[in-house]
């Protein structure tokens, strides 16, 4: 067998062994889930009512504590009334796994049971734009100013120091700021995922572009190469799989602002969604859709990497991942 082959043959294992640690990592939090659902031993502090008997403040499907019922139990036996039945549950807030399956299902396939809560998908997709929107704002100011504090000290020192006092202070302290200005409807919801990414993207991005080998750049100007051209042939370049990888990162920044954006001015998008079924107490909905969110987060950046890897193939560090 050649070396070639010997290579490739590596190559396919770590491949292959890199995909079943992967799938591991999702089976063991599932198989926890599912012992906690499914084994009444494991963890199951209530009793699910099947027949009330003669306790008359319980009633079918009705969820109480273990000593609450096994009290009641022991009353109608000492009263010689009939005695309730029920089988060991666990707290509505914790469904198993095939009901958020079956709630997955539903969210997008049948239509919402109350009418003023709109279908998991048109929150969904309404959300995904506030996402885009805001991200896309916030990568059109951070980056070229990233790049520029990176490789120009003079701007380092005269931004970054404004920036990083602005990025301690909390994206929601400016909700009531930002619908004052804006609006309630989508704008301050964008405003807050600009605000919270922002200047931490304009700090990321220059430490990366200052990571940037300094020979490549002192030769370029040795060889007569200034400002824009020197930006354009030498520096977005030399950082590009690092500025694109550090774009992965922070657009799950942008996520996670995402519920607290969503929360000022008008009630809409994934957050209201999750929001309302928790008051309704549709906790398999709220499971659901929290979980559409991270297999969206998750499948986009899946994408971006194995996208990363056909973009910048001379990148190596790709490949430790």
């Amino acid at each position: 067998m050649s070396t070639t082959s010997k290579w490739l043959g590596s190559v396919d294992g770590d491949a292959r062994k890199r995909t079943l640690l992967g799938i591991g990592s999702f089976l063991l939090p599932l198989l926890v889930w599912c012992l906690v659902s499914y084994v009444p031993f494991v963890w199951h502090p209530k009793v699910h009512v099947i027949d009330p008997g003669g306790v008359d403040y319980f009633q079918v499907d009705m969820l109480v504590d273990k000593t609450m019922f096994a009290d009641e139990v022991a009353n109608m036996e000492r009263e010689h009334l009939a005695v309730p039945t029920g089988k060991s549950a666990n707290p509505i807030y914790l469904p198993a796994p095939d009901q958020v399956a079956r709630a997955f299902y539903n969210g997008f396939v049948n239509p919402p049971r109350s009418k003023d809560v709109p279908s998991m998908p048109a929150s969904l997709w309404h959300s995904i734009q506030i996402i885009f929107w805001g991200f896309l704002i916030s990568s059109i100011v951070g980056v070229p100013l990233g790049i520029l504090s990176g490789t120009y000290t003079l701007m380092g020192r005269l931004s970054e120091p404004f920036i990083e006092f602005f990025r301690y202070l909390p994206a929601p302290a400016f909700g009531a700021l930002a619908v004052a200005i804006l609006g309630i409807y989508d704008g301050p919801k964008i405003a807050i995922i600009v605000i919270g990414t922002l200047f931490q993207q304009v700090l990321i991005i220059a430490n990366t572009t200052r990571k940037l080998e300094v020979t490549l750049i002192e030769a370029a100007r040795t060889l007569g190469t200034r400002n824009i051209k020197l930006l354009s042939k030498v520096v977005v370049p030399g950082i590009l799989p690092d500025l694109y990888r550090d774009q992965r990162i922070l657009l799950g920044w942008a996520w996670t602002y995402l519920i607290v954006a969503e929360l000022i001015g008008t009630s809409s998008g994934i957050t209201w969604f999750i929001t309302q079924q928790a008051r309704y107490q549709h906790f398999d909905n709220v499971y659901a859709a929290i979980m559409t969110i991270g297999i969206i987060g998750f499948g986009t950046d899946l994408i971006l990497a194995r996208l990363g890897r056909r973009l910048f193939p001379w990148d190596r560090t790709q490949d430790r991942r």
